[in-house]
């Protein structure tokens, strides 16, 4: 069984800065790909970003320049750092992890932190 632990989110002003961070603990070989992704109310979840393992990272395009995605392999964590935040950014930010567990390759969700910008 996997488990991942969010923490983080919270009320911010335009232009401010957010960490959020998430651990993944339980049973499994190695993870692949750790991310974060976001829905915003009344819209998809979307992808905020992403780092594989080999430290290869992905973003959209809306949080380039101001967002910064970091894992550590020790620890098994993934933190978000967000900066210059803008209202748009406001949404339920998710941890997600790919990762192998008893030969099989499945992808977790965490439970969700609401992250909030007022403008």
């Amino acid at each position: 069984q996997v488990q991942l632990a969010e923490s983080g989110g919270g009320l911010v002003q335009a232009g401010g800065s957010l960490r959020l961070s998430c651990a993944a603990s339980g049973s499994f070989r190695s993870i692949n790909v750790m991310g974060w992704y976001r829905q915003a109310p009344g819209k998809q979840r979307e992808l905020v970003a992403t780092v594989n393992s080999g430290s290869s990272t992905n973003y959209t395009d809306s949080v380039k320049g101001r967002v910064t995605i970091s894992r550590n392999n020790a620890k098994n964590t993934v933190d978000l750092q967000m900066n210059s935040l803008k209202p748009e950014d406001t949404a339920v930010y998710y941890c997600y992890v790919d990762l192998t567990a008893w030969g099989h390759r499945q992808g977790y969700w965490g439970q969700g932190t609401q992250v909030t910008v007022s403008s």
